[in-house]
């Protein structure tokens, strides 16, 4: 069993007791930092939408296939390639002779999960398709607005830019990325375990859904319920204004990014058995939940060991909250 909670010292809640078993789901199949799967889950309470990007071949289509197979909902999977048209994504409207009148018929976004594979091979046209979806939870044809089925999460995966055949996505389709995530290689004993575990088939083949849907729909109303108190919630609006004043970089988070953050911090929170967000759990969401909203002046920034030291650069300047924050957990 994987132990994502080995820190705590208090005996687990319904809600860790309840994500366990997807959790364990998820790392029998891929193999990865344990952190990137509860960041994961934590998107997936949030409701957020996720973009995973890193080389090819590290699991990221593998890792979004698992968590749609973890859980009794419907998943879709579209794979974006140049050729990909917006009515592809959403729907099309076609003439029904018998009954002389044009008729929707419902794209693959008509799902829980969409799992979109090299999303950023699509040109920008095929991307501006999924806006409105991920926005609004909506879809508009001839004028007519259709609702997207609830839960609905887009899972996106795309390559680094700088491959051939890609189109970068815009920053309006950045930003209504929840979290972006990246695998990375695996270590040596996390290579072993993969190749072992697919001596003889694929661990993906023999997952069975562990979550139904109805209790995952508790377990994203439970995050409701953990406190975040003003000064908290204050610290977060200046961490998020201090990346729009930054000189190193040219475009800020935007107030989604405000709110997303504070999401993501309670789901973690709540992941980690505490009642209440702390400053510390904010900090450690800064890069997973606002990297991919900033456009920085310089390129380099983008480089992993450098985007690291410009967020603890950041922390340093934001002032923390003058309260005990043990007297919250």
């Amino acid at each position: 069993m994987t132990d994502i909670y080995a820190s705590e010292k208090k005996a687990p809640t319904k809600l860790q007791q309840a994500i366990t078993p997807l959790i364990d789901a998820l790392a029998g199949v891929v193999k990865t930092d344990p952190k990137h799967l509860k960041l994961l889950v934590a998107c997936l309470l949030c409701r957020g939408h996720l973009l995973l990007e890193d080389a090819p071949g590290v699991g990221k289509t593998t890792l979004a296939r698992a968590l749609s197979q973890a859980l009794a909902l419907r998943m879709k999977r579209l794979q974006c390639t140049p050729d990909l048209m917006p009515s592809d994504v959403t729907g099309i409207s076609i003439y029904n002779a018998p009954e002389h009148k044009f008729q929707f018929m419902p794209g693959p976004v008509f799902t829980n999960i969409l799992l979109a594979d090299e999303i950023n091979r699509a040109t920008p046209r095929t991307q501006s398709a999924l806006l409105e979806a991920m926005a609004e939870g909506t879809v508009t044809c001839d004028r007519k607005t259709y609702p997207l089925p609830n839960p609905f999460i887009v899972i996106a995966t795309q390559n680094p830019v700088e491959f051939s055949g890609t189109f970068p996505l815009p920053e309006a389709q950045l930003d209504r990325f929840f979290m972006r995530l990246s695998l990375g290689y695996p270590d040596a004993e996390q290579e072993l375990a993969m190749m072992m575990a697919q001596m003889s088939g694929h661990p993906l083949d023999e997952l069975k859904p562990v979550l139904s849907e109805s209790l995952l729909l508790a377990l994203i109303a439970q995050i409701e319920k953990v406190v975040i108190s003003e000064p908290t919630a204050r610290y977060i609006s200046e961490l998020v204004r201090a990346t729009r004043e930054h000189a190193a970089v040219r475009l800020g988070a935007s107030p989604r990014g405000s709110l997303a953050l504070m999401r993501a911090a309670r789901a973690i929170a709540a992941l980690d058995g505490k009642k209440a967000v702390t400053v510390d759990i904010v900090k450690s969401l800064l890069e997973p939940v606002l990297s991919h909203r900033l456009v920085f002046r310089d390129s380099s920034l983008m480089q992993p060991e450098k985007r690291k030291a410009f967020w603890n650069a950041l922390i340093a300047q934001v002032p923390v909250p003058d309260y005990p924050t043990d007297d919250l957990v």
